[in-house]
């Protein structure tokens, strides 16, 4: 089951936390949200497997606060 950990607000910062994530050995997906004619602006959605959820939201809370 996929769990969804974060929002970003593009897709540039989806596809950031993305590499930093599976830099870490984690699986990720990005799931866009809304309306197709945003593009690279539409809001996307970062999920990974439930079993990793915790520890994706820690390395993504880590890497904000840096």
């Amino acid at each position: 089951m996929w769990t969804v950990i974060y929002i970003a607000t593009n897709k540039a910062m989806a596809e950031k936390y993305k590499k930093t994530l599976t830099d870490e050995g984690m699986l990720v997906q990005l799931r866009p949200i809304g309306s197709a004619h945003l593009g690279e602006h539409a809001s996307v959605e970062i999920l990974v497997p439930e079993s990793e959820a915790e520890e994706a939201h820690e390395i993504l809370t880590t890497l904000m606060g840096s």
